[in-house]
């Protein structure tokens, strides 16, 4: 089969989609910015509306459109795929991405580290440079599992073409299942990435404040190890809230501490939610976004910071309603929302 030309109705922008691709894939690897944010059919950050040729939706379920919306002619963009030519229209202008373009590419397994009893550290590698930009995730193929599953990156940008992420085993999930259980190291599979909007931004003297739940840890550390490199740190803060149900949870300071570069230049602060752990311990207590919100009650002006925030969706949600409560501009929080 040909590639298939995909044009937008206002403006000469365009694409082409090789068969089998989707339309937000295949706009992202050519360089085309259409508006998105998960990229797993959640959000309908990404919709779009088809004006001209066939369309097959993937997940006519899924959660990021209503029924409303699709009688209209809506569609995700991630979760669509073109059967022929098409127009479509867009209700954000496009922009030209400033991330490196996705592909997709053969990843081999080569190690699998223990974090908790429920969380471990994945690295596969590919045959080329690991190019994203710290904060960003990847898709991944894995065998026995109906579509990709989103994961995000915890390491920087390689020559070596390592990819790491912190996986948490769902109690539920086929993606974790197949991770923990059905992949041994040394198997391949396909990994195709890198995408994401909640990227570090270093172009602002604003102090960082990392907020992490669970594997949402994953893209934080990412984000705090590049700042802690970063030729424009100046006298910027780095500080990581991390939050677990008990102390046993909790490996976001031993993960730091392994980095030299964040050893002494990142504060680490956690907490635990259980309020039943009768055990020894002696930090924070509560829902992460609320020591966050503590903090910044204490500390002065909450403007002053960069928010960069992953982890389950009501934690994620909490943060979001807390940071608006305190007037932190939209321009200043980032994150990318997974179903």
């Amino acid at each position: 089969m040909n590639p298939l030309h995909i044009r937008f109705e206002e403006g000469d922008a365009s694409f082409t989609c090789e068969p089998g691709d989707g339309l937000l894939r295949a706009a992202l690897r050519s360089g085309i910015g259409l508006p998105y944010e998960c990229g797993s059919g959640g959000c309908g950050t990404c919709r779009v509306q088809v004006v001209d040729g066939q369309i097959e939706d993937l997940w006519p379920g899924a959660p990021g459109l209503s029924q409303r919306q699709r009688d209209r002619g809506f569609r995700l963009a991630c979760q669509s795929r073109p059967l022929s030519d098409c127009t479509l229209r867009v209700r954000a202008p496009l922009r030209s991405s400033d991330t490196p373009r996705p592909a997709r590419r053969p990843a081999r397994l080569v190690s699998c580290r223990q974090l908790t009893a429920d969380m471990s550290e994945f690295t596969f590698q590919t045959g080329n440079h690991a190019s994203f930009a710290a904060g960003q995730f990847a898709l991944l193929a894995l065998p026995g599992v109906i579509g990709d599953r989103a994961y995000s990156m915890c390491n920087l940008p390689n020559d070596d073409g390592l990819w790491s992420f912190v996986i948490k085993r769902m109690a539920d999930g086929s993606g974790s299942a197949a991770l923990f259980d059905r992949i041994a190291v040394g198997d391949e599979i396909v990994l195709d990435g890198p995408y994401g909007v909640a990227y570090l931004r270093d172009d602002t003297p604003r102090n960082i404040v990392g907020i992490a739940g669970g594997s949402g840890l994953s893209p934080v550390l990412s984000i705090l190890s590049a700042a802690a490199r970063s030729p424009h740190r100046g006298t910027r803060r780095l500080k990581l809230f991390y939050g677990g149900r008990n102390p046993a949870d909790l490996c976001a300071p031993a993960m730091i501490d392994r980095d030299p570069q964040m050893r002494g230049e990142v504060e680490c602060i956690t907490a635990i939610s259980d309020q039943n752990f009768a055990g020894e311990w002696n930090g924070e207590r509560g829902f992460i976004h609320e020591v966050v919100r503590r903090r910044l009650d204490a500390q002065g002006d909450p403007a002053q910071n960069d928010y960069y925030f992953c982890g389950p969706p009501a934690m994620t949600e909490a943060v979001q309603r807390m940071l608006l409560d305190l007037h932190v501009p939209t321009t200043q929080t980032f994150y990318d929302r997974f179903v």
